[in-house]
Parts: C-alpha cells; sequence; structure tokens
C-alpha cells in the first residue's frame, strides 16, 4: 500500500485509511470484529479513524488493536456528546479526549479533531486552545478540525490546524476546488495541513435507481444526476481513485465491516490516479453542472 506524509506533522500514513464509524454495527461479532481490524493492518493500513460518539468503535479498536498501536496513525474526533458536559465547550472538548484514551487503550492519541461545530468562528477558539493544552500534557500529538465548507476555510485562516477532515468525492468538490490550501500542489507538500478525505465514494449512492428520498444520500444522487459523469469504469473505482489522489489529498477513509471490500478498495486505488482525460472530463462536467453547491459535510 502506497504511503504517503500527513501534510507537515512527520506522520506517515496510508493512501487510503479506515473510516470507524461502522464498527457500531450491531450484528458484528467480537470475532469478526478482531478479523477485520487486524486484517487491515496486516493489508498495510496504517490509519484508523474514529471518534467517542461512533457508538462502540473505540472500545472495539482499543481492544483488537491496542497492542499494535505502533502500526498507525490513530485519530479521533472531540468537542461534543459527553454525558452532563455542554457541547462545543473547553470542558466537552478535554473530556471526549480522556473518554477517548480510556477506550483506545492508548496513552496519546496521533490526531484529534473538532468534530465541528456548524458554525465555527471566533467563538470557538477556544475549543483550539484547549486542545493545544491537550498536546503540551502530551496527550494528543496533533489536532485539527473536521468540518466543511465556510466553517473548514475558517478554521484553516486561523493556522492553527496541523490535520483536516471533510469531503472530497466526485460528487462534493466545493472544498477540494475552493477552499483546500495547496490543491495545485502534489499531495504531502511539507509546509500544510495533512487533509483526510470522508466520504471518498460519495456513499455510493448510485446503487439507487430512483432518487433515495429522504436518506443522507438523496443530495448526492441528486448531483450525481445533473453531473451526468459518462466514463468507461465501474463506478466505485471511478470514485475512489478521485479521491484518493486528488491534489492535497493526504489519504481517504472509507468504512466497512466486510473484510473482502476493503481488499477490493486497496486493489482499486493499487492502480493509481485516474487518467488525464477522466480528470479533465470531471472538472468540465463539474463547472458546467455546479450551481453554486455546497459541500454536504
Amino acid at each position: 500500500m502506497e504511503q504517503r506524509a500527513l501534510g507537515a506533522t512527520g506522520l506517515t500514513t496510508s493512501i487510503l485509511g479506515f473510516g470507524g464509524s461502522e464498527l457500531r454495527e450491531p450484528s458484528l461479532t467480537e470475532a469478526e470484529t478482531g478479523t477485520l481490524l487486524n486484517g487491515l493492518l496486516d493489508a498495510g493500513i496504517t490509519l484508523v479513524d474514529t471518534a467517542h460518539c461512533y457508538g462502540d468503535s473505540e472500545e472495539k479498536i482499543g481492544r483488537h488493536l491496542a497492542s499494535r498501536r505502533d502500526e498507525y496513525v490513530l485519530v479521533s474526533k472531540t468537542g461534543h456528546k459527553i454525558d452532563g458536559v455542554d457541547d462545543w465547550t473547553p470542558e466537552a472538548t478535554r473530556a471526549g479526549v480522556e473518554l477517548s484514551l480510556q477506550r483506545l487503550r492508548t496513552d496519546h492519541l496521533d490526531v484529534v479533531l473538532l468534530h465541528g461545530p456548524r458554525p465555527f468562528g471566533d467563538a470557538q477558539l477556544a475549543l483550539l486552545d484547549e486542545l493545544d493544552s491537550l498536546k503540551q500534557r502530551g496527550l494528543v500529538r496533533f489536532t485539527g478540525i473536521s468540518n466543511d465548507g465556510d466553517n473548514l476555510a475558517y478554521g484553516l485562516a486561523t493556522g492553527r490546524c496541523d490535520v483536516i477532515e471533510c469531503s472530497v468525492n466526485i460528487a462534493d468538490q466545493r472544498n477540494l476546488r475552493a477552499i483546500l490550501p495547496g490543491v495545485d500542489e502534489p499531495a504531502g507538500v511539507d509546509d500544510l495541513p495533512g487533509v483526510i478525505a470522508k466520504r471518498p465514494i460519495a456513499n455510493a449512492t448510485w446503487r439507487h435507481a430512483e432518487r433515495p428520498v429522504g436518506s443522507y444520500q438523496e443530495d448526492y444522487w441528486v448531483r450525481l444526476q445533473a453531473l451526468a459523469y459518462e466514463v468507461d469504469l465501474p463506478m466505485d473505482e471511478f470514485a475512489l481513485r478521485f479521491t484518493a489522489f486528488a491534489p492535497g489529498v493526504s489519504t481517504s477513509i472509507v468504512g466497512t465491516i466486510k473484510p473482502e471490500r476493503f481488499a477490493h478498495n486497496v486493489a482499486l486505488v493499487e492502480k493509481g490516479p485516474l487518467p488525464d482525460d477522466v480528470l479533465a472530463h470531471v472538472a468540465d462536467r463539474w463547472s458546467q453542472a455546479d450551481e453554486g453547491w455546497d459541500s454536504l459535510g
């Protein structure tokens, strides 16, 4: 698996990372969880992304991967959903990290991101201050935000993000084309924040023959109808290779509880970037169809 620098952090990670939100699936047995997580590391995946609000995702990662802690970059998120503490306060930010450390069975987190909030502005700078304090205590190595659109732009403008996480995919390109720093430079430029791309396959919304009304996939489905890409590739390959090799992107996180699906995704990214003519087609269709679309986040 190809490795990349996570921006200026000095961390090295695989081009494809694991998004741990789906680990909360109740049908997933303990044995299946262990097989999945250890299989990811065995396949060369070196970034695991989770959050304390992803059900029991952190506990599962802690149980099965604590003994291999030095083999992967561990990313979690904080800032809200802590019992008895107001959301988006320094207290919630600190408590979220402390809870994650316990659940993940580790003495430090490589990356901690503020999990929003929206809007993100001057009132949230105290949250970044708290993250700096956690760094000084050695509990966190690098910090940043998980956000999109104008909120992402504000966070980047503070100059205080080592790492950012945002949506980048064939149906969601505002972050990529208008906000991310160094989009015209090769991935891993030393003085730029690391970029973790979420939703790299646009929730695979093309699987729906009809508009999935009321689903979180609906907006992506509508956009793909308008974009009307004409590519001679399977849609999952087209989508994943687009995001994984997008300028400025350090790693793309995909969530699945099926080991065979992750092996399939690894094989797709090993094919490398999309051909130039396909990328030109994507840019052309985006410029024609874009109606001022904001990132869906």
